[in-house]
């Protein structure tokens, strides 16, 4: 029986059934009307729907596994690097190594980007490209999970209810990440904590790594070797400018004057699109060292570890500098940014640079910059 079946990717031998069933969604097709289309009127809809379709039904033909699939992802990240980026630049890659299976613990900036950076990197070192964690808060739409689990990832239960049933999504989730990399060796990229750090603030929260370790600790596997066996790998992402800065000052801006935000029904997914879409400057993603567990006795040890990696490692970009001189009251070191700056709505213009200047403030705890 298979045990993992409503959270884990999709195997080959689903894969043909699952592109079938896309082209039958009127709803994926209207989107990608949308995203292809917009503004075009609704009367040409139905034309449109079946050109769509039948452009799909040719892409979707020499598409027989998973790999084939995700090479079709691959040559989009090409066209997106080209057209959303100045530079891609990867760092510690040179450590990783073939067949073995990495739990990479990753900062959090963009819903899709970020594992899609570290994805990209490890395809181009000719490296096993991950499984990536994503709520279930993001597949309200059916075609959005199928996409995903097309694209190998797993599904996070954060919307389950009560105790009981949260703790058995954690439990199933544990077991998913330990028989991933123990059994089948293969890696797992998740986020260091829920949700994006929108205040630019990255930290692990200590509740992630008592998940990791709940199915080892029903074996009664000490918590400092249980966690060697998951060979975590902490990694920074660094982008020099945010796609969806602004719309994530805005919910905190909003946050802070009334006291609460409430999101669009399918905001996370304009999120994701405008990730995608919208320039990014150079980006940096940095690998860490495995963690050796010497020293390491407790979840909250674990923590502090990753932490110190994730931000000792981070890559500082001149906008980040940029926007601490001018918290400061200074001119900003870096005239994009400054340039950038002048586009951002008044009402947010404090809430944006403490953004871009949280990182470096956090990284000055540990090196001199």
């Amino acid at each position: 029986m298979d045990q993992f079946h409503d959270i884990r990717p999709y195997n080959d031998d689903e894969v043909a059934g699952v592109l079938q069933n896309l082209l039958e969604t009127p709803d994926f097709i209207n989107t990608i009307i949308g995203f292809r289309f917009p503004g075009w009127p609704t009367f040409l809809r139905g034309p449109l729907s079946l050109l769509v379709k039948m452009a799909l039904k040719r892409q979707f033909s020499g598409i027989r596994n998973v790999r084939d699939f995700q090479m079709g992802v691959a040559n989009y990240m090409e066209r997106m690097i080209k057209n959303t980026t100045t530079d891609v630049e990867y760092r510690g890659i040179d450590k990783l190594q073939k067949d073995v299976g990495y739990l990479f613990l990753s900062n959090h900036r963009d819903i899709a980007m970020d594992p899609a950076f570290v994805n990209y990197g490890l395809y181009m070192a000719g490296l096993d490209t991950v499984r990536i964690a994503i709520g279930d808060n993001l597949l309200r739409r059916p075609f959005v999970s199928d996409l995903m689990r097309l694209n190998k990832s797993f599904i996070v239960k954060r919307s389950a209810n009560g105790i009981r049933e949260m703790m058995a999504a954690f439990g199933q989730l544990s077991s998913y990440i330990t028989h991933s990399i123990t059994k089948e060796h293969c890696n797992i990229w998740i986020a260091q904590k829920e949700g994006r750090a929108k205040d630019g603030l990255d930290q692990t929260d200590p509740a992630i790594i008592k998940m990791f370790y709940m199915s080892q600790k029903k074996d009664k596997v000490a918590f400092p070797e249980a966690m060697a066996n998951l060979n975590v790998v902490p990694v920074s992402i660094s982008y020099e400018y945010d796609p969806c800065a602004f719309d994530k000052a805005r919910e905190l801006h909003q946050k802070s004057t009334t006291g609460n935000y409430e999101k669009a029904e399918f905001e996370d997914i304009d999120s994701i699109k405008n990730g995608i879409v919208g320039q990014k400057g150079k980006v940096v993603v940095t690998f860490g060292d495995v963690i050796t567990t010497e020293g390491i006795e407790t979840p909250e040890d674990f923590v502090e570890e990753v932490d110190r990696q994730i931000l000792s490692h981070y890559a500082i970009q001149p906008s980040n500098e940029s926007a601490f001189a001018m918290q400061q009251g200074m001119p900003a070191t870096d005239s994009a940014f400054e340039v950038y700056m002048q586009t951002c709505p008044e009402a947010l213009r404090e809430t944006v640079l403490a953004m871009y200047a949280n990182p470096l403030k956090q990284k000055q705890k540990y090196v001199n910059v």
